[in-house]
């Protein structure tokens, strides 16, 4: 699992700060998360694949979350794509972007399909066989998500020695992977547990945009490999963080201990703050395993 920044910074955009929008490459899958301005940009730039990007979820419909999406579709269209592309967001993104096609007379020649969300409960919206991705319900000031991306759990590890040891048939090996004992040559019958390895543990990312501080989300994003969650500002103005439904470092902090999360990542930073140290400063007094999201930087899960 592999999470590129491509802008973390809030409200509007800068020479050296951009606004939100991500690339989690998990599983084959190469998922951009928001799509503020600037976004192709910055694909360009870290050397993304364009034509690897067949889902775009995209958490509320604030500009610096979504103005750049239309301007990338259209860019698809002109780079001759052909692959579909599936856009998660809510109800009102259909709208937004077609009326902009529309009016520029640039339809895609490709399938464009979107998926708008209204629920406030967690909606499970993509499923394949290696991956979910499931809706965050958050507290913004309009309708705002983040996403759970889960693994799935693979199956199990062949011990290619043990059962070339115990005789297994060979013919066996498949069914032995998904969980079914192995049988000797001799017709006895091995259990699974003996000729199998336990697969790797199935990583999760929980991403958290925009939001008051809102511990509701807890109980779903329990015990994920990592948690971005928005940290607009720091704990000297919380008043500003409570009128305009955002969160605070420190506040971040808490949700991520609560949730017992494996790193808790921070972004979407106020313009206000010229020293982003602070955030983990203030945030590793309530949660130690604390990163800072910077334009263009990489993590490995």
């Amino acid at each position: 699992m592999k999470l590129t920044i491509l802008g973390c910074h809030s409200a509007t955009p800068r020479w050296d700060a951009n606004p939100t929008s991500q690339i989690l490459e998990v599983k084959g899958h190469l998922f951009l998360i928001d799509c503020a301005e600037g976004t192709q940009v910055q694909l360009r730039r870290f050397k993304v694949k364009f034509s690897r990007i067949k889902h775009v979820f995209i958490s509320h419909l604030h500009g610096d979350h979504f103005f750049g999406l239309v301007g990338l579709i259209s860019t698809f269209r002109l780079l001759g794509r052909e692959a579909d592309l599936h856009i998660y967001g809510p109800k009102g993104i259909k709208e937004a972007v077609l009326l902009q096609l529309k009016l520029g007379k640039s339809y895609t020649n490709y399938g464009l399909y979107f998926h708008e969300l209204e629920s406030k409960d967690p909606q499970l919206i993509f499923e394949d066989d290696t991956i979910t991705v499931t809706t965050i319900p958050l507290d913004h000031r309009i309708y705002t998500n983040g996403f759970l991306f889960q693994e799935k759990l693979a199956e199990r590890n062949l011990n290619i020695e043990k059962a070339r040891e115990l005789h297994i048939e060979m013919s066996y090996y498949h069914k032995i992977k998904k969980g079914a004992d192995g049988i000797t040559k001799d017709g006895k019958t091995v259990p699974n547990a003996v000729i199998t390895l336990d697969p790797p543990t199935p990583k999760s990312y929980a991403y958290c945009s925009d939001t008051a501080y809102f511990p509701q989300i807890v109980p779903q994003i329990a015990n994920a490999t990592a948690l971005y969650h928005e940290a607009t500002f720091l704990e000297q103005h919380h008043d500003l963080a409570e009128k305009t439904k955002h969160s605070t470092a420190k506040e971040a902090a808490v949700i991520a201990k609560k949730a017992e999360v494996g790193v808790l990542i921070l972004g979407h930073y106020s313009g206000r703050y010229s020293n982003l140290e602070s955030f983990r400063s203030e945030a590793q007094e309530v949660f130690q395993n604390v990163a800072l999201a910077e334009d263009g930087k990489v993590f490995e899960f």
